[in-house]
């Protein structure tokens, strides 16, 4: 019965969303409706999907297992997810939304040459959003697998299909709406596990810690058990602070509000469901070190991802109860309907950045027709789609919250320069945008290869994050690049831009 409870779930969430999909398909009138659902949404509905397309498989399931399996290290994913909230309020969501039209490179190339800048930050968008994509793939392929039996390989493909028809043909509109649903549903499902464990420790978190000493020593919550090196907690939290800030397919949303007053107010939104969510889950992962144990955890899944429903299975019953199988088919519903949310914002993302930045305003010089974009968006999510679930079934295993770092790693180091300086230093330029963005992804991703997470004891990098080197680098050279080259002749093109991401004045609405 729980079994088959399981598959009801699963098919709900499928039908609601195929649901939404046809219902935003109909109003899938322009390009705008496609990228930006139309700027029709307010600063509310934007910070829940916000919080959709932000709390990932990463975050429910990843940092659940982090937190079960190493403690205090696996807090600090939290920790850094939820400040890199901080540089986005304060520096980069009002100036992108007055600034921008739909991509991240609407900006940079509004003062700098459009073909080089465009070009690179479309090759990174593609970088950044199929690292994140394949940490959504391992989630995914766990979680069915639980909840239906399916194997591993054909769940990845399943969802990977699923979110092509999502984006394919309810663009901007539907993704957003499912991102809403899906936020709802993961605030609820968290904070009904969090409840039950309240109810089992009389509502005294200080019980509950003092069990996890108990079973786990006091070492769990210290700093050490995962990054025995502290320069690599520091590299890891550099990335995640500064990695949110350049992230494509969190950037584009604010695309979707009217206004850069709206655009805050989401913001403001997204940081405190994210912030409650962030909180709860840390419980999460220590109830499920204590009640279910590390060893069942890696059992089931050696990267830690069922931490989260693994504990829901206990609290309803234990494992064979109807009640234990039930919740955790709730849960792991729940799982999938994130990893459903997160992957659609994803391949919007990457498509958009194909088909806006390189196909219509480099290869076509900005003459391509509503038409020509559609087909091209299209297109580009199936090669996406098609990559990640390739990439997604190799990685098998992993923990999808690392995999995502990876992601912000890459997004600090390349995105975030080129966006600050673009926005607040006259004398940049196209060679150093190009440059420091190039340098920032190169790194980062050279650095993974020969660190510890892909070479193993015979690494040449000691660290597992790349931030501490690969952030100051993209930074550096950027910096550098731009004062060794010529300044262009476009300082009139600064002032507008600067006026226009202050104030709004020729704002896209």
């Amino acid at each position: 019965m729980a079994h088959l409870f399981g598959i009801f779930l699963f098919a709900a969430i499928v039908l609601l969303t195929m649901y939404i999909t046809y219902w935003a398909a109909k109003r899938n009138r322009s390009t705008s409706d496609f990228y930006a659902a139309g700027r029709s949404l307010n600063g509310w509905q934007n910070g829940l999907a916000i919080a959709g397309d932000y709390l990932s498989a990463a975050s429910f399931l990843g940092i659940a297992g982090l937190v079960a399996l190493n403690g205090y290290d696996g807090f600090m994913y939290a920790v850094g997810w939820l400040m890199g909230y901080i540089v986005v309020l304060y520096i980069v969501a009002e100036p992108l939304r007055n600034s921008g039209k739909f991509t991240m490179a609407d900006v940079l190339a509004y003062r700098l040459k459009a073909v080089p800048v465009r070009t690179m930050a479309a090759i990174v968008t593609l970088v950044v959003s199929t690292f994140y994509m394949v940490a959504q793939m391992v989630g995914a392929g766990s979680i069915i697998q639980l909840l239906i039996g399916i194997p591993y390989e054909a769940a990845v493909v399943f969802i990977g299909v699923l979110m092509i028809i999502y984006v394919v043909f309810g663009g901007m509109l539907a993704t957003s709406w499912v991102q809403i649903v899906k936020a709802v549903l993961l605030m609820s499902g968290t904070i009904l596990i969090v409840l039950f464990l309240a109810f089992i420790y009389g509502f005294n978190p200080s019980r509950l810690f003092g069990e996890v000493i108990a079973k786990n020593g006091v070492e769990y919550l210290q700093p050490g058990l995962l990054y025995k090196n502290p320069i690599d907690l520091v590299s890891l939290g550099i990335a995640l602070i500064l990695g949110t800030a350049g992230l494509p397919h969190i950037l584009i949303r604010f695309y979707t509000v009217p206004s850069a007053q709206e655009a805050r107010k989401s913001v403001i939104w997204a940081m405190i469901l994210i912030g409650i969510f962030y909180v709860l889950i840390t419980f999460v992962g220590f109830g499920a070190s204590v009640l279910v144990g590390p060893d069942i955890i890696r059992e089931a899944d050696k990267g830690g991802n069922m931490a989260a429903p693994l504990l829901a299975q206990y609290l309803g019953g234990g494992p064979g109860s109807v009640g234990g199988e039930m919740f955790m088919a709730a849960i792991a519903a729940v799982s999938f309907a994130t990893i459903v949310a997160v992957v659609a914002g994803l391949v919007i993302a990457a498509s958009g950045a194909f088909a806006h930045d390189i196909y219509t305003n480099v290869i076509k010089r900005g003459q391509a027709d509503e038409k020509q974009q559609f087909r091209v968006a299209r297109y580009t999510a199936l090669v996406v789609g098609a990559v990640s679930i390739l990439i997604g079934i190799l990685a098998k295993g992993q923990n999808v919250a690392y995999l995502v770092a990876l992601a912000f790693a890459v997004a600090a180091s390349a995105n975030l320069p080129a966006i600050i300086f673009s926005i607040y230093w006259k004398r940049f330029n196209t060679a150093g945008a190009v440059a420091g963005m190039l340098v920032g992804m190169v790194s980062a991703v050279l650095l993974v290869m020969l660190g510890p997470s892909v070479m193993g004891e015979n690494a040449i990098f000691p660290l597992a994050n790349p931030g501490i080197i690969s952030v100051p680098l993209g930074f550096l050279t950027a910096v550098v690049v731009t004062l060794i080259t010529r300044p262009e002749t476009m300082e009139d093109k600064y002032e507008e831009l600067y006026v226009k991401a202050n104030t709004g004045m020729g704002a896209e609405m």
